[in-house]
């Protein structure tokens, strides 16, 4: 029987988490408090070698935490159809960390790595909670559409909360002045932000499914423990969703090192102005919900692998760009006599990178939507949450250690060989045999 698509407004309610939880990822993980915590909070100028990777540290830590407890969490959430509570419980842990970054003062380092283990940990838990909602609401045909769509209007979520921030702290000096008195505010305007946005999400978002009554002797952990024991026994019968993670894997670490770098790189490598920094922000939002949307609308008219190798391909050519962005300007100068200043060449390649970074996450998680029966799609978006956390663990960390060793320029290409390793292995994938796979094992 051919599953319906859910309301509009069903839709759009699960959107919203992606327009508010993208307050947090873009102001503190990628454009503002990745600057502020490195040069302001650890301070060891010039090159901030040490600050650049604690940040990586910190980050790394709280994703070791996701890979260690988002499949039983899943399993759990499968088992007593409470998706939505899980849901509420990641918002709003994720809402008070957020704010508690306002304690946070130069040379308070230790507080401030604890504050963003916890508060990147509530984020990256409840996108794979949020996540675990995507094969409810249409049939696979139709997820690369709604996944590009949520995807795409995240990005102007980011926009406008960075916007926010940005004119609260521009007028005292910005990011990176350590006397500005509104630093203190970018974690309580970013929670304020994702609190008041992600409202729609709870009042239009239906929990579906049926909780399952709680044997006698047993509690919700161990039941979640069964269930993925059970479900690793069976993994074989979904053999295409376990090679497109391993695929991810390689991809979303070097997305996540896209994230979590660009703009320390534009600000320690490219020497960046402010109003080149705001541009390129601006830039990346859009370009990367445009490529979210329709690379959302291609995946679902030439297939979801193809669309995603793509993506890949994007990347490889972007990346390389970044590294040679020096270069380049000095030979676009020579060439063709003009006075270009890297900065505006680094913001060309932004555009690119932009389109990629919205259509490789919004193709990956559509993708793990159709390779999932319903009934497990906690598990599996756990599975999916476990995977790309496992891997932004090994992209931000062994990035921070390479920039500590030979500098952040060359540590970059680290990127180019992941993504060519998620390529490689996506090659693997048989995208009509997950789909079936999917469709046989609904109902259990």
């Amino acid at each position: 029987m051919q599953k319906e698509r859910a309301p509009k407004r069903e839709i759009f309610g699960w959107a919203m988490f992606d327009f508010a939880n993208s307050s947090y990822t873009t102001v503190i993980v990628t454009v503002v408090y990745a600057i502020v915590f490195p040069q302001i909070i650890v301070g060891d100028a010039p090159e901030y070698r040490m600050g650049n990777l604690l940040w990586s540290i910190g980050l790394s830590l709280s994703y070791v935490i996701v890979v260690a407890t988002a499949p039983i969490l899943g399993a759990i959430m499968d088992f007593s159809a409470s998706k939505k509570k899980f849901l509420f419980a990641s918002y709003l842990f994720t809402i008070l960390l957020t704010a508690a970054l306002f304690f946070v003062r130069p040379g308070d380092v230790w507080l401030g790595v604890t504050l963003l283990v916890l508060s990147n940990y509530g984020f990256a838990a409840g996108e794979s909670f949020a996540g675990a909602f995507l094969p409810d609401l249409g049939p696979p045909e139709d997820l690369g559409k709604i996944s590009g769509f949520a995807w795409g209007i995240g990005y102007f979520g980011g926009l406008v909360s960075t916007a926010l921030v940005l004119a609260l702290i521009e007028p005292g000096g910005g990011p990176t002045n350590p006397d500005n008195p509104s630093l203190p505010f970018i974690g309580p305007v970013t929670a304020a932000f994702f609190l008041l946005a992600g409202i729609p999400t709870f009042l239009l978002l239906k929990e579906r499914g049926t909780a399952q009554t709680l044997p006698a002797g047993e509690t919700m952990f161990k039941i979640g423990f069964h269930r993925l024991f059970a479900t690793l026994k069976e993994i074989g019968d979904f053999r295409d969703l376990t090679i497109f993670l391993a695929s991810l894997f390689f991809s979303q670490a070097g997305l996540y090192v896209v994230i979590s770098f660009a703009f320390i790189y534009g600000a320690q490598v490219i020497h960046w102005s402010a109003g080149a920094m705001a541009m390129m922000f601006i830039i990346t939002q859009f370009t990367a919900a445009g490529g979210a949307i329709l690379f959302g609308l291609l995946q679902d008219r030439i297939g979801s692998i193809r669309t995603y190798m793509m993506t890949l391909v994007l990347w490889i050519v972007a990346v390389a760009l970044i590294y040679g962005t020096n270069d380049l300007t000095v030979w676009i100068n020579e060439t063709f006599a003009k006075d270009y200043k890297a900065e505006s060449v680094f913001l060309f390649i932004g555009c690119l990178a932009g389109l990629g970074l919205g259509a490789t996450q919004s193709a990956g998680r559509a993708i793990v939507g159709i390779f999932s029966p319903e009934s497990k799609s906690g598990e599996f978006f756990g599975f999916w949450g476990q995977s790309s956390k496992l891997s932004a663990i090994v992209g931000v960390l062994g990035t921070g250690l390479l920039q500590n060793m030979i500098g952040l320029q060359k540590a970059i290409l680290f990127t180019v060989v992941l993504f060519i390793l998620g390529m490689i292995v996506s090659f693997y994938v048989n995208e009509a045999r997950g789909r079936k796979m999917a469709a046989e094992h609904e109902g259990e």
